[in-house]
Order: C-alpha cells, then structure tokens, then sequence
C-alpha cells in the first residue's frame, strides 16, 4: 500500500504489502504536520514475519553466492538511479538538510555494493589435524534468521549497513525501523523487492507494542541473530534478552567522542574538521563530536574561527538548496538538546553563537558553540545528538585522556596535530573503536565499524561484519 505521496505505508510480510492493526502518525520535522500515517504491526503479526523469513532461509542460503551476489548489486545501481527520491523521503520525515540526504544515499547504496562484492568470497577452510589421523573441513553457513533494528538518524545508512551483509551470507531478515522514519526502510523494502530478492527474504514491520514484539521474535525458533544501532540503555535491554536466547549479536550502541585539538594543530584544518565531525546530520549521529578539547595556546583563535564557521551555517527548511542544516526529528529531540545546553551554562559555559530553539514550526535548532565548559562538568557525559558543541580549554593532556575514556561510550574519537606521529601515539591511548587523525569523518563500507567500552558489542561493516552473520560447521573426515 501506498499514501498520495506515492510512499509506501504498509507492513511488509513475505512479499506482500498489508494494513497491519494500526497506524502511527509520521511528522514532517520541519514543518510539525503529517506526513503520512504507518501500518503498525501487532505481536502476531510481527512473528508472521519471522516465519516468512524462516520458510525462505533453505531457498536463499542455497542460492549461488554469485546470484545473491547479483541481487545486491541491482540493489546498488536502483538506489543510485533512484537517488533523488530517496533522499525527498529521508529528508521529510528525518528532517536533515536534503544534500545531506543525498550524502546518506549514496552511503547507503555503497553497503549494498560491498555486500555484492563480498557475497562471492566468504570462504572455509580445509587442513590435517596435527596427529595427521583426520582432515578438517570449516564450513560457513548463513546463521539463520536476523532480526535487524535501526534508528531514526540514519533511517537508509543503517538499515542497509545491516540488510546487505545479512543478505550476501545467505541470512533472511525482519527488519523494525525507529518509529520515527518508517517510510525509508519500506521504500527499501520494495526496492530489494524489485532487484530479484524472492519473498521473506526482507520483511519490515513496525511493532506496536514494540517491546512485547521484539521480545517475542527474539524468541522465535528460527532467530538466530540481532543486530541493533540505538541508545545504549535499549542496547544493555537487548543484550540480556539475546543471551538468554543464545543469539549472536552486533550492537552500535551510544557515542560521545573527543575531539582533541592539540597545541600545534592546523587551524584550518582543526575547525573544518571540527565543522564536519560535529555537524553531520546536524549532530544527531554515534560519532558526532560531543567533547571538544582545545589546548590553552590555541583555543582563543580556534574558538573565535570555530564560532565564526558555526554561525555562517544556513538553519531552515531542509529541501531547500541552500540550508545547511535541517531540523531535528521530533520536538523531544529539540527539547532534550536545550535542556543539555542549560546544564552546561549552569556549569559554566558561555555560549558564543546560537543557543535558542529556531523558526514558528519544526523542531530546529540553532547550531551552537558553548565555549569555557569545565573539564568534570557532568553533561560531558551525555550523549548530546544534536547541534551542539561544548569546548573545553586545556593544558594537561593526561587528564584530557583520563576525562575523554571515561565517557564510557565513545565509538571514535578525533585528533588534530600537525605530528602525526605524536597523533598516532596519542590514539593508542584513546579507548574508542575508531580514530581519526586530521579529518572529520572516518567510515568505509569494506571497514568494521564499532566501538569499545559501551559503545558497541560486536562488528557492523567489513569482511568482520559478514562474519556475524555466519556460522562455523566443523566436519572431520577419518583418513
């Protein structure tokens, strides 16, 4: 089923669209009105789902790797010539800035290429045991079904970070996108649909209740697998509920990374990498830059020159050409962002450009610099999602280390020197999954994608990634 804006709104189970028990109001973020309205699943309906997935897993893992290959690779080219509308969709209901949405297409299409490329290689491994009385052989085998749960920030990046890995080692999936932005993972949906893959083989349901429905297919015979991109408190939920089913488990959970500009930084390139690393989808993303560390000799300069690019930054409605950044999803969101920034001016801070809730309608916000945050100040433990940015001024680099691992839940951090083997050093120290040096993003299909500390459990993206979604079938062979 489809709405008049030619998306579609309905569950999709086993290759059919259906109204599902409910519907959920979708908002248009930038302008606070509907959008559209989503089919909501019930519990039994989400297991229907499942058993789709179950009853097409013997075809789908059997099929040639160079067939799934294939399939994947028509998903790329549908999403790059389908690029545009795409984007429309991800722009109206997540609200970012529509060349961001563009910028997240292609993103997104690029897993689909990898999985295509990766899909013809997964491999075993043959040998003699030591003893020489046996022959080994190591098979690898789809693991089942996976149930696949993405949020609202990335609604196309991180579904297909998930869908294509599944896809290219012989898994099914289900897949339960954030209430927030439904539309997209439908749209991928059919798009999957129409590059070749049978029915089952993708499902997408939006539970209502949520909880009870991803409980109750965790527990579905046939799961075999989790893989979650969220918060970090629904991530620790999951985590228990998939060991007590034994299920093998990625999690990108969580993310507040240091940003780290060291004394003899390139200024020119310190604030445009602090501009990207903070300002990607307005913020609203796991390896957003949320505590910014300037070192005493330089900070005044950078503040001044950071504040300045921060300001220029264009805020309105994101389908025009010219904005920079869009609004924030939900008013929530929006609200949750102020209430962070009163707690760091309660701490201390001053804000030195923007600061308010933006325009009559949406949920915008200014983007904002709030420099002379304290070190121990306690909202340098949030995770802040959105469109602003605490500095704080420094002279001891040690406590900086001390401070910027004890965030707990840091997938990548950022560092800028002109040294770069003074910054390759300083990475070793830094306890995240992922460092960048000089630049202000840092993400690639062919690379596994993850943090350390609370901020991940297992890999998404890479030759590791495909791997979750494996299993190892030992068979020795008496010689």
């Amino acid at each position: 089923m489809s709405s008049p804006l030619n998306i579609f709104t309905g569950l999709y189970i086993d290759g059919a669209w259906r109204r599902g028990s409910g519907e959920r109001e979708i908002l248009d973020p930038t302008t606070g009105k509907r959008l559209a309205g989503a089919a909501t699943a019930s519990i039994e309906e989400c297991l229907e789902a499942v058993d789709a997935a179950s009853a097409a897993q013997p075809a789908w893992a059997s099929t040639p790797p160079r067939q799934r290959a294939e399939v994947l690779r028509q998903c790329f080219e549908l999403m790059v010539r389908e690029r545009d509308a795409i984007a429309d969709l991800i722009q109206r209901e997540n609200g970012k800035a529509l060349r961001q949405a563009i910028g997240e297409v292609y993103d997104a299409a690029e897993f689909f290429r990898w999985g295509s490329e990766e899909a013809a290689h997964i491999g075993g491994d043959f040998r003699t045991v030591p003893n020489g009385d046996e022959q080994i052989v190591v098979l690898s085998e789809p693991i089942g079904v996976a149930l696949l749960i993405t949020p609202w920030s990335f609604p196309a990046a991180t579904a297909t970070r998930q869908i294509a890995p599944a896809l290219a080692a012989g898994c099914t999936c289900v897949l339960k996108p954030a209430p927030e932005t439904p539309l997209t993972a439908l749209y991928l949906a059919d798009l999957v649909r129409r590059a070749g893959a049978p029915p089952g083989v993708l499902n997408v349901v939006l539970p209502d209740p949520p909880v009870d429905a991803v409980a109750a297919m965790m527990g579905h015979r046939s799961m075999g697998k989790l893989s979650f991109t969220g918060s970090t408190s629904v991530g620790r939920s999951l985590l228990e509920l998939a060991g007590k089913h034994l299920l093998e488990t990625s999690m990108g959970v969580g993310g507040n990374a240091p940003f780290v500009v060291l004394d003899d930084a390139d200024l020119d390139i310190a604030v445009e990498a602090a501009l990207l690393a903070k300002m990607t989808n307005a913020g609203a993303s796991c390896i957003a830059a949320n505590q910014f560390y300037v070192h005493e000799r330089i900070a005044t300069e950078f503040i001044s020159r950071f504040t300045a690019r921060m300001a220029e930054l264009s805020i309105g409605y994101g389908r025009e050409a010219d904005t920079d950044v869009g609004a924030l999803v939900s008013a929530c969101e929006r609200d949750r962002v102020g209430q962070l920034l009163a707690e760091f001016i309660e701490s201390g801070g001053e804000v030195t450009t923007g600061g308010r809730a933006s325009g009559t309608s949406g949920f915008f916000f200014e983007p904002t610099v709030v420099a002379d945050v304290p070190i121990d100040a306690p909202t340098l433990g949030s995770e802040i999602f959105g469109p602003l940015a605490p500095i704080v001024v420094f002279d001891d680099l040690d406590e900086v280390i001390t401070h910027a691992n004890a965030a707990d839940a840091a997938p990548i951090s950022y560092i800028i020197s002109r040294d770069v083997t003074r910054a390759f050093g300083l990475s070793r120290r830094m306890d995240t999954g992922m460092v960048a040096i000089n630049r202000g993003r840092v993400s690639d299909p062919a690379v596994s994608f993850g943090g350390f500390q609370h901020s991940g459990a297992g890999a998404q993206g890479g030759s590791e990634g495909i791997a979750g979604y494996l299993k190892r079938k030992y068979v020795g062979l008496e010689l």
